[in-house]
């Protein structure tokens, strides 16, 4: 018993570490003042600023981003910008960002852009099946 335990433990380990690059930051406080400097880049006229916000959006997962986003990912003429805001919205990663990946994936007239939000939205999917397993596999140990 005592080793079935250690090995579980073990493997459970193993693939939290091997799935940790994958997981978002968590207790990252950001100010009010940075959201917002950040929506502004959004805005801008400059791509490599769009860019550059809708990429920092993501990391900082910042979800008052989710519908300025979804607004790039659907009008923006440029497939960059289209992409970057695909992959922000999949790192943002709430029920409402990750159905507009999901959408963009089937619907958008790039090839490019479908491939990468399709990419965006299987990683989640493979995710979220792999954490949904894990929390199976601990809550079966915990009753033990």
């Amino acid at each position: 018993m005592k080793l079935t335990l250690t090995l579980l433990f073990l493997v459970l380990l193993t693939l939290e570490a091997s799935f940790a690059y994958s997981r978002p930051k968590v207790n990252v406080q950001v100010k009010q003042s940075t959201v917002q400097s950040l929506l502004n880049g959004l805005n801008s006229e400059n791509i490599g600023l769009q860019s550059s916000s809708a990429y920092m959006i993501g990391e900082l997962q910042i979800s008052q981003a989710v519908l300025p986003l979804m607004k790039m990912l659907r009008e923006s003429e440029n497939e960059d910008l289209r992409i970057s805001a695909a992959l922000a919205l999949y790192k943002i990663g709430t029920p409402l960002s990750i159905n507009a990946v999901k959408q963009a994936s089937k619907f958008d007239e790039s090839e490019r852009v479908s491939k990468h939000c399709a990419s965006f939205y299987n990683e989640f999917s493979k995710n979220k099946i792999i954490d949904d397993r894990i929390s199976m596999v601990a809550a079966k140990t915990a009753l033990k």
